[in-house]
């Protein structure tokens, strides 16, 4: 499938910002109806077997903007760890932030910090005391962003369950700036945005320069569909190799599980199952979400209010209906 241009974007938003639901195809007329009725909801846009199948704006900016991905930005810094991997950067996900980066920890760290693995980071499993939160306006109010994650207490053990932490994933981003000589911008404007043909802007840094890693990231609903396209496909976009396809596979299998969704979660990916059908989710702040469900086919991109909350009882377990009862349905039937 061609990469699409800021034209074709523009073209696309133009065709979809006010779409009736009615002007959707007729199997897809339920899905316009459904998302309508979502105040929060900005805008879907689907593909399947390649092709676009779905797409409306039903509030806010056009379909071609950069928009805030919020968490989803941490399946985005998963990606381009195993990019590093992939390079030889760092040599496994067993590699220890001692190993790599041993200037990143700072001096009242407990010891035990210099022994977290990169799949600890990856899969929020480091046992240090949390950064998201209520903890987040402190943590990122102080001077060094990473040296107050690593700073922390260990709640648990590091790898003995999923403690959501905005603070893994940014030294996580710190230790790949550290091994491959590039910011974490550069790193996704050469990694993922040149070769799946996407616009990529800066956005929010540390106090020491570094770009935070697993938040406030922006991307268009395209390049949504492009980088979970790229997942669906094994690594591949196009004839282009982006990422390996063991590591596409590994960030799909199981390690740990949200406490609060009950989702487990791989490399960055929280994974489900509907009806026999296996998906994995990306998920970010107000009801961001790319979904890839690579039995059917199928690749989601959703963009919501990013100011608002969606917790998993609440505005986010509507989006979960959404596509558990309504996308993956429809899917099912175009498939048939």
């Amino acid at each position: 499938m061609p990469c699409l241009d800021r034209r074709h974007f523009l073209a696309i938003s133009a065709a979809f910002v006010g779409s009736p639901a009615h002007s959707q195809p007729a199997s897809w007329r339920t899905l316009a109806d459904a998302g309508q009725a979502l105040d929060q909801l900005h805008a879907v846009l689907i593909h399947q077997h390649g092709a676009e199948v779905f797409g409306e704006v039903f509030r806010g900016p056009e379909m071609g903007t950069p928009v805030p991905i919020k968490s989803v930005s941490k399946t985005v810094v998963a990606a381009l760890t195993g990019a590093a991997i992939d390079r030889g950067e760092i040599s496994s996900v067993d590699a220890t932030i001692g190993e790599l980066a041993p200037d990143l920890i700072p001096d009242d760290a407990d010891p035990r910090v210099q022994d977290i693995t990169i799949e600890n980071l990856v899969t929020m499993q480091a046992g240090l005391e949390r950064t998201s939160g209520p903890s987040y306006g402190g943590w990122v109010s102080s001077g060094n962003w990473v040296a107050n994650a690593l700073s922390r207490p260990f709640e648990t053990d590091p790898g003995a369950r999923m403690l959501y932490s905005t603070g893994s994933f940014h030294v996580l981003g710190a230790i790949l700036s550290e091994v491959s000589g590039q910011s974490l911008l550069d790193q996704a404007r050469d990694r993922l945005g040149a070769p799946l043909g996407i616009r990529i802007p800066p956005w929010t840094r540390d106090p020491q320069g570094r770009y935070l890693g697993g938040n406030e990231m922006s991307l268009s609903l395209p390049a949504m569909i492009h980088f979970g396209e790229m997942y669906r496909r094994k690594g591949m976009w196009g004839d282009i190799r982006v990422l390996s396809e063991s590591w596409v596979s590994r960030s799909f299998e199981p390690v740990t599980r949200s406490p609060w969704s009950g989702l487990r979660y791989g490399y960055g990916w929280f994974l489900g199952q509907s009806e026999g059908d296996a998906y994995a989710l990306a998920r970010g702040y107000g009801g961001q979400i790319i979904c890839v469900v690579p039995g059917l086919g199928l690749t989601i991109a959703i963009t919501s209010d990013s100011t608002q909350p969606a917790r998993s009882a609440g505005y986010f377990g509507d989006l979960m209906r959404l596509i558990e009862g309504t996308i993956l349905p429809l899917a099912r039937k175009d498939t048939t």
